[in-house]
């Protein structure tokens, strides 16, 4: 399991980060994404890369998947998605206390798997 922080600059950004993670990267996404508050979100992401961030995020969320860590990053690399996506494996010292926090987190509305729908 892996945990992926995405920042965005609006909600359709990121429902369309989730998508192309799904769609286009086949990763598969456990449970439903967790909204978390942007500032966190930055302050985490900054943390975790220790470098600034260009940019401030308006809206970001917390998504388990259920492939590993090295797999989930090789196909990220290989997307373009619409947000600042940060793959966060169990060797930083954040992810113990971002899996905490996780499950407290509410649910991000407006997102549904399409792998989850059945094909008529």
């Amino acid at each position: 399991m892996t945990l992926i922080l995405i920042r965005a600059n609006s909600q359709g950004k990121l429902l369309n980060a989730i998508a192309d993670i799904e769609r286009h990267a086949n990763l598969k996404i456990s449970g439903k994404p967790k909204i978390i508050e942007p500032q966190i979100a930055d302050k985490l992401a900054k943390g975790i890369l220790k470098q600034n961030l260009r940019s401030k995020c308006e809206i970001a969320t917390l998504l388990k998947v259920l492939d590993d860590t090295t797999k989930s990053i090789m196909h990220i690399k290989k997307i373009h998605p619409p947000a600042h996506i940060v793959v966060i494996s169990e060797e930083y010292k954040e992810f113990e206390e971002i899996k905490k926090m996780f499950n407290r987190l509410p649910v991000l509305k407006g997102y549904y798997s399409h792998k989850s729908v059945p094909s008529n």
